[in-house]
């Protein structure tokens, strides 16, 4: 990848000339790339609506899919669009702003959300499922609005691993945020293109490429968070055995039904034996 300002796109303006961040960057980029092509996230005609809440996923993916695309390694349209949800004291033109001098075509769409998910919500309990819902049916009714093929969100691969400890910790199922699905009404495709992008990585090269980060004062300032605590396990175990994340998150892409408990996947009522061709008593293990 080449750095002169005339052959990078204007969100790699400014880019940190050191070796560490160069790497950061080749990693990032060619993690995408993959997940693009092993999850065949890439249609004829296709066009993107990319989701950006300005946190540091959102804007580290949208950085590596203008990667991409300049290098002529994506050819599908991008729109990049936020929802601005009215929460008290959002910024609201900053991500705009960022966005017009990047030079990144975008729509940004207001929504109070946030005063139903006040509203609906009891005190105490968590507004992660409702605002979630809520945000995702506003962003497929943009998607269609625009004409797009596919919503494009920045959950990591963290994100996915935590997931998946949720669902087996709290809803006793096997089941994470897959990288590419078809939603409800079968017309829009949903990818995870940082589906194999560690969260540090994101925050690494946010942080280095000095976005405009926006926090998420919703949701994600709400003690006693069910994600919370199943984060801070992950960290314990990391912690306590480096490279643990990786090999848990590399395990849900090295799956064995007929290992697991399931019928529905795996038929084991219609398990069945044969003879053995060869009766050779040699095969049979001696006990002594």
């Amino acid at each position: 990848m080449l750095d002169e300002a005339d052959d990078i796109h204007p969100l790699f303006y400014g880019a940190p000339k050191s070796t560490e961040f160069k790497k950061l960057r080749k990693r990032i980029i060619q993690n995408v790339r993959e997940a693009i092509d092993h999850y065949g996230m890439i249609e004829p005609g296709g066009k993107w609506l990319v989701c950006l809440s300005g946190g540091k996923d959102s804007y580290t993916m949208l950085a590596a899919l203008y990667e991409l695309k300049w290098r002529g390694l994506l050819p599908v349209e991008l729109l990049a669009c936020n929802l601005d949800q009215g929460q008290p004291g959002f910024p609201a033109t900053v991500l705009p702003e960022f966005l017009e001098r990047m030079t990144v075509p975008h729509r940004i769409e207001y929504q109070d959300t946030y005063s139903i998910v006040t509203d609906k919500v009891p005190e105490g309990r968590t507004y992660c499922a409702l605002c979630s819902r809520l945000r995702r049916g506003n962003l497929y009714r943009v998607a269609r609005e625009e004409g797009c093929t596919a919503v494009v969100l920045g959950h990591h691969r963290d994100d996915i691993l935590e997931t998946f400890f949720l669902n087996l910790f709290h809803g006793a199922r096997l089941a994470t945020m897959p990288p590419k699905l078809v939603n409800e009404d079968g017309d829009l495709f949903v990818y995870r293109p940082l589906a194999h992008v560690a969260e540090e990585d994101c925050e690494r090269f946010a942080r280095a490429m000095d976005y405009p980060i926006i926090p998420c004062d919703l949701c994600g300032s709400q003690e006693g968070l069910q994600r919370q605590q199943v984060k801070a396990i992950i960290d314990e175990w990391e912690r306590r055995a480096p490279g643990r994340r990786q090999k848990m998150f590399k395990a849900l892409t090295n799956t064995r039904p007929s290992h697991l408990l399931d019928p529905a996947i795996f038929d084991f009522r219609g398990l069945t034996t044969e003879p053995r061709k060869d009766n050779n008593s040699s095969d049979i293990p001696d006990l002594r």
